[in-house]
């Protein structure tokens, strides 16, 4: 998967999150280009071209990541930390999508530059629609800067 461009990237652990996050944004009709890394460790390699992905480039994507927090190996802070710190993979808008609530998440996220921060829905119909409003909002609306 070196040269292939993605637009989504989901890192994300939980099989069962992961089935209905890409049913969601398959049912609403944002679901080409999505690429699934399961662990901290995973996602930092795509995005930074090494181990399974060496010579991978952020030209190729991702134009936004859905990333959940408690992830094994590495947390999606610490994930989070390394996107905001490197000058080309900052400019990808991060949006949290995890069941943590706890303030002390929020806080360090937004402190780290996430783009924003939501807290998933345990109903389908909710989950689908958050799903929805963030494809069209991040994929169709929002006009990132060039990588």
């Amino acid at each position: 998967m070196t040269g292939e461009p993605v637009e989504i990237l989901l890192v994300e652990d939980n099989p069962n999150d992961e089935e209905l996050t890409l049913r969601s944004l398959k049912k609403n009709n944002v679901s080409n280009q999505i690429h699934v890394v399961r662990d901290g460790a995973e996602a930092l390699d795509f995005l930074f071209g090494k181990g399974a992905y060496s010579g991978r480039s952020l030209r190729d994507g991702p134009k936004v990541i859905l990333l959940d927090l408690k992830l094994p190996k590495v947390d999606g802070l610490e994930v989070l930390r390394h996107i905001k710190h490197d000058a080309q993979a900052r400019k990808i808008p991060v949006v949290i999508l995890t069941s943590s609530k706890e303030e002390r998440d929020i806080v360090e996220s937004y402190q780290l530059g996430v783009n924003s921060y939501i807290v998933k829905p345990v109903d389908f119909a909710q989950f689908t629609d958050a799903v929805r409003q963030l494809g069209l909002y991040w994929m169709l609306l929002n006009q990132p800067p060039a990588l």
